[in-house]
């Protein structure tokens, strides 16, 4: 069956993306996937150290960033997965997500893990989107 999709890579500058090999976010046809998003600035430093609030509105920046690039928005999400090193302060996290999802309402998790990357980051968040164009 022949593909009628065109796959389009995006890659974000991050030093991790050559060496883990993958991509900020991937689009097919009208389906975009965005990987793990951290809560790195521009300039390559962790915003926000010790607040998840902080950390997690970074991250849906970088998803948001990511999406346009690809020719979506945060409006376009139906889902999102949230990492989190503290499972007790999901409502700091939950907070920034109803901000930037509450009319949206994407189908989401949220699970504690034992670490990321960098020991400072507190969440780390992928979402998922379908695009009208």
């Amino acid at each position: 069956m022949p593909n009628n999709y065109t796959r389009t890579n995006f890659r974000s500058g991050a030093p991790w993306e050559p060496l883990v090999g993958y991509s900020r976010a991937v689009r097919v046809g009208n389906f975009i996937a965005v990987s793990g998003s951290a809560a790195i600035g521009d300039d390559g430093e962790l915003v926000g150290a010790g607040d998840a609030y902080v950390q997690a509105r970074r991250c849906i920046e970088v998803i948001r960033t990511a999406l346009e690039q690809a020719g979506g928005g945060l409006q376009h999400v139906i889902r999102t997965r949230m990492f989190v090193t503290d499972i007790e302060r999901w409502s700091e996290i939950a907070r920034a997500h109803q901000e930037a999802f509450g009319d949206v309402a994407p189908a989401t998790s949220m699970v504690e893990v034992t670490r990321l990357i960098d020991p400072e980051m507190l969440v780390e968040i992928e979402a998922d989107a379908i695009v009208n164009n």
